[in-house]
Formats: structure tokens, sequence, C-alpha cells
């Protein structure tokens, strides 16, 4: 209820300004949803921790594991070092694709009405949050980054890469927060999203290049992984971190557009989680 009459404060400071005005001001309202976000892990610290234990399974289990057996052909580049992108854009993924749930709790405590009714656009709400899922990831990647220079990954050290690489990662999670919240405004349902995003994860995570380069995978596969926004995210990550070839403008680009319709959309169905 306090983030509610947080945003409420901010937002009556331009009620009565005009319509031009308001969308003036569009930044300034998506930062203050932004910032109710990051308050609530302010929190709760230990959702750092609990979130990271995945990402460092994978890249120490699976990437040492298959970094011995040399059984995913990735060139001259270790399977570890080709692999710890990959996993930096999983540990993203998951932060992400659950968020759907806290606005479905939102509006289970009567908070997201409130926020709804403000003449705030409902996009810069959804902006707000998944700007929010951006920043929240980022605690993640700096775990694994850690993690990856104390397994001897040969990561980049120009600041301008690693800043690259976070902002890919906020447009990557960003995107799927707001597949997330799209999901939520269909389903209403906290456990029928729980279902979906289960469904969802994994072949998102397993139709991308983050495991295996793309010209090992079948045709078909093939096909997803060009769809598929996480592959362009794990790319950008790869061509920034390990000096790897990279299309980073396409890359920037593709996330960029997703991000945009993926707020788009979820900003179209949102309203129907306050009826």
């Amino acid at each position: 209820m306090r983030s509610a009459a947080f945003v409420e404060a901010r937002t009556e400071r331009v009620e009565a300004r005009p319509d031009h005005q308001r969308w003036i001001d569009y930044p300034l309202r998506g930062a203050t949803f932004c910032l109710v976000e990051l308050q609530k892990l302010r929190h709760d610290r230990t959702e750092v921790f609990t979130r990271a234990v995945q990402p460092v399974l994978w890249l120490v289990i699976f990437g040492e594991t298959f970094n011995k057996l040399h059984a995913i052909p990735t060139g001259h580049v270790p399977y570890i070092d080709f692999l710890a992108p990959g996993i930096i854009a999983q540990s993203g993924l998951f932060v992400a694709i659950f968020y759907g749930i806290q606005i479905i709790w939102e509006r289970d405590s009567g908070v997201l009405t409130k926020l709804l009714v403000t003449p705030t656009p409902r996009s810069a709400l959804i902006f707000g949050k998944s700007f929010a899922a951006g920043i929240r990831a980022l605690t993640q990647v700096c775990v694994v980054l850690v993690l990856a220079a104390i397994l001897g990954v040969a990561l980049s050290a120009n600041p301008l890469a690693i800043l690259g690489s976070f902002l890919a990662v906020m447009l990557g999670a960003g995107f799927f927060s707001c597949v997330s919240m799209t999901v939520a405004g269909v389903v209403l349902k906290r456990d029928r999203l729980m279902g979906i995003g289960q469904l969802i994860t994994m072949p998102l995570f397993f139709a991308s290049n983050a495991l295996y380069p793309v010209k090992v995978m079948p045709g078909w596969l093939q096909g997803l992984s060009t769809v598929n926004p996480m592959s362009y995210e794990v790319d950008a990550l790869r061509g920034m971190l390990i000096g790897s070839h990279a299309h980073l403008g396409e890359d920037f680009l593709v996330l960029v557009a997703a991000l945009a319709v993926g707020v788009v959309v979820s900003s179209a169905l949102v309203g129907r989680l306050a009826q």
C-alpha cells in the first residue's frame, strides 16, 4: 500500500498538466514505478543470493563437465568461456519470466487498481516494471561474472564492453518481464502463470544459442533460434565479453524492438487485471 501511495503522490503533481506535458514527463513516471519495484528488493536481500544458485550450478557443474568432455564444438573458444554469456542471459530470463506474479499480487491487494486510475499512461507502469526487472537481473549478472572470472573464463576488461553487456541483459530481462506480464493479463491467476512460466522458460533457453552454436542445431531448431530474442542477447554478450564474432547492431536493434513491442502488448492487457 505504501507503494501505491508513493506513486499517487508523485502523479498528483502532474495531473493538471496538459497531455503533451504528461508525455514529456513520461521518463520520470517510468522511473518512479521502477523505484517502487526496487524498494521491494531492499526488503528481501536474500532474493539476490537464492536466485543466483541456479546459474551458479549451471556454470560450475554443466560448464566444467562439458569443458572437459569437448563434446560441443565451439572452435578455439573453451566451452566454459562459450557458456558463460549464455548463463548470464539465462539468469536474467529466470529473474524476469515470473515478474507477472507480482502484478497479479498487486491486483489482489488492491494496489494495481490505484495505480491504474492515476493519469500516468499504462505503458509507463509496464516500462517501469520492465526496467526494474532489468536492474534486478544485473545483480545475478555480477554474481555470474565474478564466478566466471574465478573459473578462469577469459572475460573482457573493457569497461565499455561490460557496460554494453549490462545493457543487453537489461533489454532482454525487460522483454521477458513484459512477456510474463502479458501472460498475467491473459490468465489472471497466479497458479496459471506459474505453470505457463515453467512451460516456456526452458524452451526459450534451449531454443537459443546459450548452450551450443546455432550451426550444430537441427534445421527446425535453427528456425526457432532466429526468432528468439534470447539468441540475440547471447550473441551480443559473447561479442562483448569474450570477443567472439557478433552482429552487435542487429542484436541491439532486435532487443530494443522486442522490448518496445512487449511494452505495447502488455500495456494493452494490463487493464484486464483491474476488471
